[in-house]
């Protein structure tokens, strides 16, 4: 596609493919006549996990509504295109490849990442197209984020911090939360999921200082699990919500952080925010999947699951979920990229998972390579060995009621989409 060959020559702009500023971004805008002042109302959102979670909920509590909603997000799974919705729907490839262009001539050849100028002509499909809401997805961090070059949304939020990407955003969750809340603005409502307390001091005092008001869980708002579902208290009363549609506990309390920003801007009504949480769907977040090659070949009485999950608080998450599965072994098929905590991850599922088979991310220059995999997955006290492949390693799992497990990276995610059809 010709968008393709664009994102090609973007990815060669810049000689790091991060490096965290505003300036470069900014002086594009401004020669694309500055969109980023033209958007709808924008519900901006950081945090180290459940960003992509709360932005499906949302996602799906507007759309329930009637309402045309843009979303940016990031990274894709299996097409570029998946990061940019435009009015409801993937972007098209002849106007990405128009946008794309525009943004490349207009830069002239100057250094940029590829992050800042997609997100230039994100921001530039997303002005020229009406909507209801944007919500806006962080990158990396927030403060030095390239979506943080919107001045005034109508709402931010920060799902939990904790660590990941220390090489840019600081090796403590107290400098991971300052990068976070540098997406407050002053006098905006910020919702605040679940928080370390170490996390949740820092926000509060970044808020305090800007006079931002604070929506916070465990403070104004609280979720119970129920028979049903889950029970949700806070402003405007309490709600009674159907089971998330996001499987995995910790879904209610994203859900929650959800229902805590639909009431903080009182734009939808319970039967909206309700049906979201119902039918609510994210790709490789805990996603069974059903049918397609890859869970062929597992045989009968076998479940195939994957998650893009990558740091210890994933591992938590995992561990979590597929604890208590009686007789049902669970097989790990792992890769991670090498910027990953990968003890971290794998030590939660130790007792859980019978054993781990570690493979490379297919095409990904920074992917762990599979010994050096296996031994940090030894090192949380897991039984790991070396597979060629993902299916050389469903290959090797035994036939009969199990779980397999394929996790670590959402772009080994997005690779398994692709190849499962």
């Amino acid at each position: 596609m010709p968008s393709d060959a664009i994102l090609r020559r973007l990815l060669a702009l810049h000689p790091k493919v991060i490096d965290l500023s505003l300036d470069r971004l900014r002086r594009l805008l401004d020669a694309l006549g500055n969109p980023e002042r033209r958007l709808p109302p924008v519900i901006h959102v950081a945090g180290t996990n459940g960003k992509g979670s709360l932005v499906a909920y949302l996602r799906a509590m507007h759309e329930a509504a009637g309402k045309s909603v843009h979303v940016y997000t990031s990274p894709h799974l299996v097409r570029f295109h998946e990061r940019i919705r435009v009015a409801g729907k993937l972007i098209a490839e002849d106007a990405l490849s128009d946008l794309l262009t525009r943004c490349e001539a207009l830069n002239e050849g100057q250094n940029i990442t590829f992050f800042e100028a997609t997100t230039a002509a994100a921001f530039l499909a997303f002005a020229e197209t009406p909507a209801d809401m944007l919500l806006l997805e962080v990158g990396l961090g927030g403060r030095l984020d390239a979506t943080n070059v919107v001045d005034r949304p109508v709402l931010t939020a920060i799902t939990p911090v904790s660590l990941d990407h220390q090489q840019f955003l600081g090796d403590t969750v107290e400098l991971i939360a300052a990068e976070k809340a540098g997406i407050i603005k002053p006098g905006v409502p910020c919702v605040v999921g679940p928080q370390l307390p170490a996390a949740a001091g820092v926000i509060a005092a970044e808020a305090a200082k800007l006079g931002a008001p604070l929506v916070r869980h465990g403070h104004d708002w609280t979720v119970t699990p129920t028979a049903a579902g889950f029970r949700w208290d806070g402003p405007g009363g309490a709600l009674d919500l159907p089971r998330p549609a996001l499987p995995g506990h910790h879904q209610i309390e994203n859900a929650g952080s959800a229902v805590a920003c639909a009431r903080t801007l009182g734009t939808l009504d319970d039967r909206a925010i309700a049906a979201g949480i119902a039918r609510v769907e994210w790709p490789a977040r805990l996603q069974r999947l059903t049918r397609g090659p890859l869970v062929e070949r597992l045989g009968p009485g076998a479940e195939l699951w994957l998650d893009g999950g990558h740091n210890p608080a994933a591992g938590e998450i995992l561990a979590a979920h597929f604890a208590g599965g009686g007789d049902r072994k669970l097989h790990l098929i792992a890769g991670m990229l090498n910027t990953k905590d990968a003890t971290g991850f794998f030590r939660p599922l130790k007792g859980i998972a019978t054993d781990v088979q570690t493979v490379a991310i297919p095409e990904e220059a920074n992917s762990l390579p599979p010994d050096v995999l296996a031994g940090f997955a030894r090192a949380a006290g897991l039984e790991a060995r070396v597979a060629p492949s993902v299916e050389a390693a469903m290959a090797a799992i035994p036939h009969g009621p199990s779980r397999v497990l394929i996790c670590g990276s959402l772009y080994l995610a997005g690779t398994v989409l692709s190849e499962n059809g």
